[in-house]
């Protein structure tokens, strides 16, 4: 199984991109992570809003790839625990289809995207940076790897 985080931004800090890579390279290549970047849409003065969150939405749905499990990562989705994760991974890696993890950029996800999405998931009620989102998401998605493979790294 392979998992795509597809996240709007690009250009991010070295902290960021050494902080997901370090994740990413732990996981084993029957759960390899890959990252497919979404350019965000250029915001000037007076931005429309809605238009450029529908363009970013269209390019991230462009960017599935075919048959994959869709998660839309929201606020308002469900929160997981670390061991709730773990069985999630465990059900997500016995199907054997691809997952596919959508962030929004900095106004949030197109409601296309939340439609296309087979589940929602939330990792806070807090607003986190989108930047370390990609992060979170990287450490959590191997702690609960780990988890499922008796790995020291876990340990509640």
């Amino acid at each position: 199984m392979h998992i795509h985080l597809i996240s709007v931004g690009n250009r991010m800090p070295a902290w960021v991109e050494q902080g997901y890579a370090e994740y990413a390279k732990r996981l084993p290549p029957e759960c390899r992570l890959n990252l497919i970047e979404i350019a965000p849409a250029r915001r000037g003065k007076n931005p429309d809003i809605p238009r450029l969150r529908r363009d970013e939405g269209q390019r991230m749905l462009a960017a599935l790839p075919k048959g994959c499990r869709v998660l839309a990562l929201e606020v308002e989705g469900r929160t997981w625990s670390t061991e709730q994760l773990a069985a999630r991974l465990a059900d997500w890696l016995q199907q054997g289809s691809d997952l596919a993890l959508l962030v929004g950029g900095p106004d949030g996800l197109d409601p296309a995207c939340r439609q296309a999405a087979d589940e929602h998931w939330s990792l806070s009620p807090l607003t986190l940076p989108h930047p370390l989102v990609r992060v979170i998401l990287a450490e959590q998605i191997y702690r609960a790897w780990s988890l499922l493979n008796h790995h020291p790294y876990h340990r509640a």
